[in-house]
């Protein structure tokens, strides 16, 4: 990893998202975060994993005013079942009909990350794909969740951290939480990213502390 000083500026996340506000954290280095409004167009033209890289350019694109000489980090996670896109439910019967359809089934949730680094026009981006197993839900389950408040800001109406559904240990469970970590950690660690400030650590030991597993994949991408 190239040199860094302590005059590089933190990373600014371009996200409303309390969880990734709290898994970046745990890559050790200073941070600050933001929200940007944009479309989420999930109709737009393009197979899912493009879509949701898309979607995070254009809030990287949409923060770079904010910190035109930081490294912009934004993140858009969207739900594939079948061949249906889910994004986030739009009201309290749409997040019903999203569950009902992922209730007992497997999935794939993909996000999208991108990075803007400082003075550059375009950003570079990658994507994450999670198979989930979602558990069978009753009408009493799917209500419970209702009541916890939270499904509207999750796409596909759940958050993974609420039991809801299930990740293989060697799959990425963050990516499905909105952050895939240790792949933004390796990105971070091994390219020739500018703006990285000085601290960056890898995520696997807060990652499998607070899930209290020890992840087969972690170690592969960050050590």
């Amino acid at each position: 990893m190239r040199a860094m000083t302590d005059r590089i500026p933190p990373l600014l996340l371009a996200s409303a998202s309390p969880r990734r506000r709290r898994l970046i954290g745990w890559l050790g280095v200073p941070v600050d975060v933001t929200s940007v409004d944009t479309a989420e167009d999930l109709t737009a033209p393009h197979d899912p994993l493009a879509l949701a890289v898309a979607i995070a350019a254009e809030k990287a694109l949409a923060a770079h005013h904010l910190g035109p000489d930081r490294l912009i980090v934004a993140c858009d996670t969207i739900v594939v079942l079948d061949d249906a896109v889910l994004g986030k439910p739009i009201d309290l019967d749409d997040a019903r009909r999203m569950l009902r359809a992922l209730s007992g089934r497997t999935h794939a949730v993909i996000t999208g990350v991108a990075l803007l680094e400082p003075g550059a026009a375009t950003p570079r981006t990658f994507a994450v794909t999670t198979p989930v197993r979602m558990r069978a839900l009753s009408e009493d389950d799917i209500e419970r969740w209702v009541d916890e408040g939270e499904l509207l800001g999750c796409a596909g109406a759940y958050n993974i951290e609420r039991h809801l559904a299930e990740v293989d240990d060697a799959e990425c469970f963050q990516n499905v939480a909105g952050l895939p970590l240790c792949h933004l950690y390796r990105e971070l660690a091994e390219g020739d990213m500018h703006g990285v400030p000085t601290g960056l650590r890898s995520p696997v030991a807060p990652c499998d502390a607070a899930r209290g597993i020890r992840c087969a994949l972690g170690p592969t991408l960050a050590g």
